[in-house]
């Protein structure tokens, strides 16, 4: 039996797992209790203003626009592809870009704060 410790969101866990030869039934057990860790990495903060966020999980294909510059309502400043189509993210209203907090290539999720507009 080798232990191992995993964190899942967060949540560290102690699990057991046992190495079992081909003609034997699987043996199913309940999860372990989570165990005490260390708390996650401070995340860093987002910006005062308006925030642009994922409006879809994606993957972020090009970044349009830099911190400093100045964006109209509507305007295009970043493309994530999701489920294949490349889709526009918009910026939602009119100001300077203050923040850009994610990177091309990388994954996001739904909600994620991409940008903030000032």
């Amino acid at each position: 039996m080798k232990r191992y410790n995993i964190t899942v969101n967060g949540k560290a866990y102690d699990v057991a797992v046992e190495e079992i030869d081909a003609g034997s039934a699987p043996v199913v057990s309940a999860p372990a209790a989570p165990v005490a860790s260390s708390p996650a990495p401070a995340v860093a903060p987002v910006a005062e203003g308006t925030k642009v966020t994922a409006p879809m999980p994606g993957t972020i294909l090009d970044i349009k626009v830099s911190v400093g510059d100045t964006v109209q309502a509507g305007q295009a400043i970043m493309v994530l592809e999701a489920m294949k189509m490349e889709n526009d993210v918009n910026a939602p209203c009119a100001g300077k870009i203050l923040s850009i907090n994610t990177t091309k290539s990388s994954a996001v999720e739904t909600g994620a704060v991409l940008a903030v507009i000032g």
